[in-house]
């Protein structure tokens, strides 16, 4: 029986390794901590560069937007250019003092050029309250899903209590 449980918890750890390796692969390879924010964005919106760590100044430079420096441990922000393709994914390169990062920025789908933005003129009341806390998905209670959640509990509980019994039992002999 440990032998099974060795075996099992031996082939989960693998799997659990062989799935994040390629995450770890991924990460960018060098000691600075480079981030665009955020990841997607719409042409002729802004990104926040940030390079943190870096004893210097750091120089971000794209395709999709102008060179821009960040100020040593700061940030600074960049307007995409309102030519972007939507859909595509520019290469962004952070260099400090001649280490090179790279991370990807995507340009979501929308208008090719600028329009005006509409204001309101009048301001209406919500019909109802916002629904916080669950992620604005919940309507209420359904009666199937008290049932389905009452059966689960029910099993395992019962479950619990046959594993119990088992193992007192196996313990008199």
């Amino acid at each position: 029986m440990r032998a099974i449980r060795a075996a099992s918890a031996a082939l989960l750890g693998a799997a659990a390794l062989a799935l994040t390796a390629p995450t770890a692969a991924a990460v960018n390879n060098t000691p600075y901590d480079f981030n665009v924010t955020p990841s997607t964005v719409a042409a002729g919106g802004r990104v926040t560069l940030t390079a943190g760590g870096c004893p210097s100044t750091t120089t971000v430079t794209s395709g999709v937007f102008d060179t821009v420096t960040i100020p040593r441990n700061g940030a600074a922000t960049a307007t995409v250019d309102w030519d972007a393709r939507p859909g595509a994914v520019y290469s962004v390169q952070f260099n400090c003092v001649g280490r090179i990062g790279t991370l990807d920025l995507t340009i979501a789908g929308g208008s090719s050029s600028p329009t005006a933005s509409s204001t309101r003129t009048a301001t209406t009341a919500p019909p109802q309250g916002v629904r916080g806390g669950v992620g604005g998905s919940f309507d209420g209670m359904n009666t199937a899903e008290i049932a389905a959640g009452g059966a689960l509990v029910a099993a395992a509980a019962t479950a619990t209590v046959l594993v119990v019994r088992r193992r007192s039992t196996d313990r008199r002999h």
